[in-house]
């Protein structure tokens, strides 16, 4: 069995051309245009390539981007008084905090500075009570990106068992809480979970989100299994081993190419719906 490929930048570029369109109907309906507050603060140069991307891809569709970057003896007091006033700011429809930031700030208090009417990457602890309770609101945009690209190859979720390798609050843990209310059933793992192997193997879906690259072992995954790699390490690497395990899968996402383009779709997809909810449309 050779698994097909589920290809993420081209249902990116589907969303993102609806957003285009969305973008042109607000502008033309309200007179202002949708905008999004990147903030960044350090050095990192990962991190600046990142926003880099999401400043480009915010303009391809007519979304205005707005970059704060701070240095990086910000302290987590500075950076929250910085959010807070974009939480503030009524020109502003969504707010990103790039992360990680500098080791010494507080992320999750300046996550919870974010208005949670601007939370588009859903890092907040109200977007993740909204996931968890399958209540309208902003999914956090990895995992959300995630379930666009199961339904878009018609990956049914009632019933099946997915494991969710990777307990991050903004990628992990909302992933599981999404198949959770999609009837699946759901077992969360981590790094240091025992008998890895055995628990991945006897899953339908598996989500990787774990950070080391190839932890996953391709022998491990279940043949016909669906496999979404949401990892992304140094030399283009994911979580998952890949040629291994794309002869066992029936479908698993590239990296590059997979998880990453939809990410940056559901981001500006949810800001262009925090947009219309301000035009009151």
């Amino acid at each position: 069995m050779t698994a097909a490929l589920m290809d993420g930048n081209a249902l990116a570029a589907e969303i993102l051309g609806r957003v285009a369109d969305g973008v042109t109907e607000v502008v033309k309906a309200t007179g202002y245009r949708p905008c999004l507050a990147t903030v960044l603060v350090g050095n990192d140069p990962s991190s600046h390539v990142y926003v880099r991307m999401k400043v480009n891809r915010s303009r391809n569709v007519g979304i205005e981007s707005r970059c704060i970057n701070l240095p990086q003896e910000t302290t987590t007091g500075q950076l929250v008084a910085e959010i807070e006033a974009l939480s503030r700011d009524s020109s502003v429809d969504g707010i990103l905090l790039q992360h990680p930031v500098p080791s010494h700030i507080d992320e999750r208090a300046a996550f919870e500075a974010i208005d949670p009417n601007k939370d588009v990457d859903g890092v907040t602890r109200t977007s993740f009570a909204q996931m968890a309770f399958a209540e309208l609101g902003f999914e956090s945009a990895t995992p959300g990106g995630i379930m666009r690209l199961l339904d878009a190859y018609e990956v049914d979720l009632a019933g099946a068992r997915a494991v969710v390798v990777g307990r991050s609050p903004i990628l992990g843990r909302p992933a599981g809480m999404m198949l959770l209310a999609r009837d699946a059933t759901v077992t969360f793992c981590h790094s240091r979970t025992v008998h890895l192997a055995e628990i991945v193997a006897d899953a339908d879906v598996l989500i990787a989100a774990v950070g080391r690259p190839e932890f996953i072992r391709g022998e491990w995954i279940k043949p016909g299994a669906v496999v979404v790699d949401a990892g992304y390490n140094k030399g283009n690497q994911g979580d998952v081993e890949f040629v291994p395990a794309s002869n066992r899968a029936r479908l698993i996402t590239p990296v590059p190419g997979g998880v990453g383009p939809m990410t940056i779709a559901v981001l500006l997809d949810q800001t262009l719906t925090a947009a219309r909810k301000r035009a009151g449309s």
